[in-house]
């Protein structure tokens, strides 16, 4: 193949609608967590294997496990043959453009085209497609799937591709569900505590259990919402229904964990936890909810150190639980390198045993991280703020960190957050001196990042007047 035929080659590849195009490429991936989570999902036999195959695929094909990749891909075309023959064609547009991707990369150029000449007679199929692309609910659907399990930048991308897919064909159960969970998600993002509404997630999973009244994994979603907003008899029922459905489900399991974590047994989520952890022992996330469940019981005994000696009962008991933290939360990190939840619990944990250097490297080694989620940014200067407030005892510190995470255009959680301490800081030095000019310059940073003129302007005035009074 010439390089003119090569090039026009890369050309229509571009267009294909399919990992290769759609999901974020090696330097914004955790490839091996990615890929626990994916062979996870197919060790369980989930009832769309073929799209964690095609998905598995991409992941070894940037890992430059090409033949593997290859081996993925039949599977998935295999099992769309045996499970979905009679709309085959839908569901098999994603896997030939992955296949020639990965023959692309292989340097088969012409098994490459091979793949795009069959994508070009499916296409033929559908009255509204291009060339090699059909842009039908079956690609939508896997599309929404695809970016929902890679990061929270592209949750809204997700839910446009769902809501793409639904209109179409509105009952269709594994895009409902897909809806039903970025919406959950993004609500998370977006949440305030003074939020009591009903939310749009718990209708979406309403109506998936109204689609299939025995999606276990729909009930523990719902019941975690019903949860937050006080409606504890209907999720309690909701969770143990689920666990009587799929009593070995990975995935139900954990989301029953967090359930009850959440209403105060420890106990009985961390039996939970193990039990999914035995069946798949690559999953950070368990690990993770494992150590959330430990520092609960640490926190619900206070975290000041003991002064009665290391032979007190109590405080052998918060050693104990202070090591099964730090346990849990650097295997999930040892699973998932970029887990920052993961990090900023354990950082969490040594400042709790005193080791503050510890904990100062794990926030210098975050805050340098070049790439990264806006979500994980502003969590991280919010949590390094606190450290240099409370641990450092330097406010100037603190409020250059808290400004950061401020600063990210994202209305989170935690900008919310960073607002807040803001706020406290700039109000308890007015209450000090009216005057007092770093604060008139916190309200005056914030006013700018909000741009709100007014508050500017008269943070402003109050500058000035200060520096007249000075000079007089």
């Amino acid at each position: 193949m010439g390089d003119t035929q090569e090039d026009l080659l890369k050309v229509n590849l571009d267009w294909l609608q399919c990992h290769f195009t759609w999901t974020p490429q090696e330097e914004t991936i955790d490839l091996d967590d990615m890929k626990h989570r994916l062979e996870d999902s197919i060790l369980l036999g989930v009832k769309y294997q073929a799209r964690s195959y095609n998905h598995l695929a991409f992941i070894n094909c940037l890992q430059g496990n090409c033949e593997e990749a290859i081996q993925n891909l039949k599977e998935a075309e295999r099992i769309l043959r045996e499970r979905h023959d009679d709309e085959f064609e839908k569901r098999i547009l994603v896997t030939y453009g992955n296949y020639a991707w990965v023959y692309y990369h292989m340097d088969r150029l012409e098994e490459a085209q091979s793949y795009l000449d069959k994508l070009e007679t499916v296409c033929k199929l559908f009255p509204e497609a291009s060339r090699f692309t059909a842009m039908i609910p079956e690609v939508y659907g896997e599309k929404g799937w695809s970016l929902l399990s890679t990061a929270p930048q592209h949750y809204e991308e997700a839910k446009e591709c769902f809501t793409k897919a639904l209109e179409e064909d509105p009952d269709n159960i594994e895009w409902n569900v897909g809806y039903a969970t970025v919406m959950s998600r993004l609500e998370w993002f977006s949440a305030t505590p003074e939020s009591h509404e009903p939310i749009d997630s718990i209708k979406q999973f309403r109506r998936v259990l109204e689609l299939d009244p025995d999606h276990a994994e729909a009930m523990v979603l719902l019941a975690l919402k019903l949860q937050e907003f006080n409606q504890e008899e209907e999720a309690s029922t909701l969770v143990e229904r689920a666990l009587q459905k799929s009593p070995g489900h990975p995935y139900v399991l954990r989301y029953a964990a967090k359930f009850y974590r959440k209403e105060g047994d420890v106990e009985n989520a961390v039996k939970l936890l193990e039990k999914a952890l035995k069946i798949t022992p690559n999953s950070s996330f368990l690990y993770y909810q494992i150590g959330q469940c430990y520092n609960d019981k640490l926190q619900a005994l206070g975290t000041d150190r003991c002064s009665n000696g290391p032979d007190d009962p109590a405080s052998q008991e918060k050693a104990t639980l202070i090591e099964q933290c730090r346990h849990y939360f650097s295997e999930a990190v040892a699973l998932k390198s970029s887990f920052t939840a993961a990090k900023l619990k354990l950082a969490d944990i040594l400042i709790i045993n005193e080791e503050i250097h510890e904990a100062e490297t794990i926030y210098s080694d975050l805050l340098e991280l070049e790439s990264g989620y806006p979500e994980d940014k502003q969590y991280i200067t919010y949590k390094a703020g606190k450290f240099e407030l409370y641990q450092k005892r330097s406010e100037p510190n603190a409020v250059t960190h808290f400004l950061e995470g401020f600063s990210i255009k994202r209305n989170s959680k935690q900008q919310k957050l960073c607002r807040t301490n803001l706020e406290k800081i700039a109000n308890r030095r007015l209450r000090n001196n009216p005057g007092d000019i770093k604060a008139l310059c916190i309200l005056g940073a914030m006013y700018l990042l909000d741009g709100e003129a007014p508050g500017i302007t008269k943070c402003f005035v109050k500058l000035k007047l200060q520096e007249l009074f000075n000079q007089g």
